[in-house]
């Protein structure tokens, strides 16, 4: 297999350490061809669909391809901002965020947003930083919660990269920051914020995507883990457990998925005679399409119509102080042990000097 071109070096240049920001990912524009080539992408990833390919693919390609996009791209219509995705717009931000809250805590290092699925891929921003003179670089995904159908993929994509470089960066990957005091200490502002506007809820629903439940028995951490972020959150929060509940969501295709499902459950509190709850979604740590559409929109509409009186949606952390804190303090854990200050121009001077003297090509 022919490897890439390795980009242009000089003696005295500065070797770079790097933060990758990965999120999951989202389409370029509303639009059924732009859902169609994401969703072509996302649902052919063996991580997400477990299905041998040869019974997979001609499902995908042959009916889910040539139905889904147009539905998908009305629902991502209802909730596109005017600079485009929202997922894309909370994670450059939160990028952009980081970098700054890093160089203030003395780290002078490189950040670049990534999606694993749609654009900027995984594999152009890594080639980015690499041309930028990275040779250190953290992997570093938004998801809190480790999942093989997520942050694996994430690691997935990242490996696949590093197999046609010839010059293969140091890498090191943060797996999961599920129970992280920061963290939680930020999902909790959150809702306290929230409260303090709007007072509190009959019931707190706290609502996590979900995954197929064979995953649970296959040895996949993400139920448990998710099951720890909601209990820390409620123990923060001095909730009661008749005061708050877990669910999932997202369920695609006919096989069981971790239970309870979150419309059902939002359905048989409102028939209850529950009149308030309130939503929050804490692996999600910006607003998207399954919280902006299926949480705001539709999961609101099925407590409404079950006989709910009040609805809240509690936006994600998306670019709140206290998450991009909690998100600096995750990266200088993991960057700990790498310069993450580039050396001063006297330094690389006398390097390639040096270098230069010894013989090497100018």
């Amino acid at each position: 297999m022919p490897f890439q071109t390795e980009p242009a070096y000089t003696h005295g240049q500065a070797q770079r350490t790097a933060v990758l920001l990965c999120n999951l990912g989202t389409p370029d524009a509303p639009t059924p061809s732009a859902l169609r080539r994401y969703l072509g992408q996302f649902l052919a990833d063996p991580r997400v669909v477990e299905i041998p390919r040869l019974l997979w693919l001609p499902i995908l390609h042959g009916i889910i391809l040539r139905t889904r996009p147009a539905k998908s791209a009305a629902k991502y219509a209802s909730i596109w901002r005017p600079e485009g995705s929202p997922l894309a717009y909370w994670t450059q931000q939160q990028a952009t965020l980081l970098r700054g809250w890093l160089g203030e805590a003395g780290c002078n290092v490189l950040v670049r947003p990534a999606m694993r699925y749609g654009n900027p891929s995984i594999a152009s921003q890594l080639d980015a930083l690499k041309a930028e003179g990275a040779t250190r670089i953290l992997i570093l995904p938004l998801y809190p919660q480790y999942s093989g159908t997520t942050t694996a993929s994430v690691f997935d994509a990242v490996y696949a990269w590093a197999g046609r470089q010839r010059h293969v960066p140091e890498l090191r990957f943060v797996n999961r920051y599920h129970d992280d005091p920061l963290y939680i200490e930020a999902l909790a502002r959150r809702i306290e914020a929230h409260w303090k506007e709007h007072g509190q809820p009959d019931r707190l629903v706290m609502s996590f995507h979900g995954v197929p439940e064979r995953t649970l028995h296959l040895g996949d951490p993400y139920h448990c883990e998710s099951h720890k972020t909601a209990r820390l959150l409620a123990e923060r929060l001095g909730l009661r457990k008749d005061r708050w509940q877990l669910t999932f969501q997202s369920r695609f295709g006919k096989a069981k998925w971790l239970e309870p499902a979150t419309e059902p459950t939002l359905v048989a509190l409102a028939q209850s005679g529950t009149r308030r709850v309130d939503v929050v979604c804490p692996g999600f740590t910006s607003d998207c399409l399954e919280t902006l559409e299926e949480i705001a929109q539709e999961a609101r509409e099925a407590f409404v119509h079950a006989g709910g009186k009040e609805f809240h949606y509690i936006p994600c952390l998306n670019d709140s102080p206290a998450w991009i804190g909690a998100l600096s303090q995750i990266a200088q854990q993991h960057l700990a042990g790498w310069p993450v200050q580039p050396p001063d121009q006297a330094t690389l001077e006398r390097a390639r000097d040096i270098a230069l003297a010894g013989g090497a090509p100018r």
